[in-house]
């Protein structure tokens, strides 16, 4: 029982001179990136939080962290605001980071939720696929330019790391499949047929959709885009889950889980080791992955359109400039 170990990250593995922003950065695997990052000399992190207090707390906290300190005590570490319930945040949050980022070589989309009952986001959406998804996607592709403007500098690639799930094959297209009449939004803004197990699933697909069509159309001597799966990781994401279910999961991830340290390091595998072989791809335990057999079929790949052209138009909404991709 368990999930295949992660190796260490190798000692040759480098950020050094490096800026990175990580989502959802305050607490679990997106704050322990953070901390691995520093701890290989990236020069700048900045993670993103909803909350200034527990961005100050959190950047405190990874200051004081003793091996921090030993190995890179002149790092800039800070936060900027960032709600992804909210378009107009992440908006807000790219501007600012134009303004204020000259650089940016890696860029970690990690903030995430999983909720079992219906709820609707500041933007009007169903908040699982718009704080999963959607204000990541506009974030993405509002700092694009910057990610490449960087790799033509620096003359190496940038990075654009999705943090996905292997769940995302346990999505519901198969039992609920797209209509003509609807959009893939609409789809999933429907209340009536809102799962609540399977909606972090959903949101996984459409990442793992919009990362394919990203990377088909960006080369990966530029940017490497890639979403791997932390797997199972011992973390306070169930605190959304029902007492019933929360019980449930507690004793599965006592037997199967791993250490937060461990799950991060997936993601620092994908942000930093791997290579251009990466580019597109879902990667399980630091592998190449298949994922959803829905990929290889027509029906999936009529859904990486769809969804990339919806996401055009919703975006193009709050930045005209970005219909250029559709």
């Amino acid at each position: 029982m368990g999930q295949p170990s992660i190796p260490p990250t190798p000692i040759s593995a480098s950020v050094a001179g490096k800026t990175a922003i990580i989502t959802g950065g305050n607490t679990g695997i997106g704050y322990e990136v953070a901390r691995q990052l520093l701890l290989l000399q990236a020069s700048r992190v900045i993670i993103t939080v909803r909350s200034t207090s527990k961005g100050q707390e959190a950047v405190a906290s990874l200051r004081a962290h003793p091996e921090v300190e030993k190995a890179n005590p002149t790092a800039t570490i800070e936060f900027f605001n960032l709600d992804l319930d909210d378009f107009e945040s992440g908006m807000e949050f790219t501007k600012r980071v134009r303004a204020e980022v000259p650089e940016l070589h890696v860029l970690i989309c990690n903030g995430g939720v999983n909720l079992m009952s219906y709820e609707a986001s500041k933007s009007g959406h169903e908040r699982v696929m718009q704080v999963n998804c959607y204000t990541h996607f506009l974030v993405i592709l509002e700092l694009l330019p910057l990610l490449r403007a960087t790799a033509a500098k620096s003359g190496e690639p940038s990075r654009l790391t999705f943090v996905g799930s292997n769940n995302h094959k346990s999505h519901t297209l198969a039992k609920r499949p797209l209509t003509d009449s609807e959009t893939i939004i609409e789809h999933y803004d429907n209340r009536q047929t809102y799962s609540g197990l399977q909606r972090y699933a959903d949101s996984k697909l459409a990442v793992h959709a919009f990362v394919q069509r990203l990377a088909s159309i960006v080369p990966s001597s530029e940017l490497i885009i890639n979403d791997p799966c932390p797997g199972m990781v011992a973390t306070n994401f169930d605190r959304g889950l029902p007492l019933w279910f929360k019980s449930i999961m507690l004793v599965v991830r006592g037997l199967m889980a791993r250490t937060v340290d461990e799950g991060a390091r997936t993601i620092i595998y994908a942000a930093v080791v791997a290579g251009q072989e990466t580019h597109g791809k879902f990667l399980q335990s630091n592998q190449v992955d298949a994922g959803a057999p829905i990929f290889q079929e027509k029906v999936g790949q009529t859904f990486i359109e769809r969804l990339w052209k919806e996401t055009i138009t919703e975006a193009g909404r709050y930045d005209a400039k970005l219909q250029s991709f559709a």
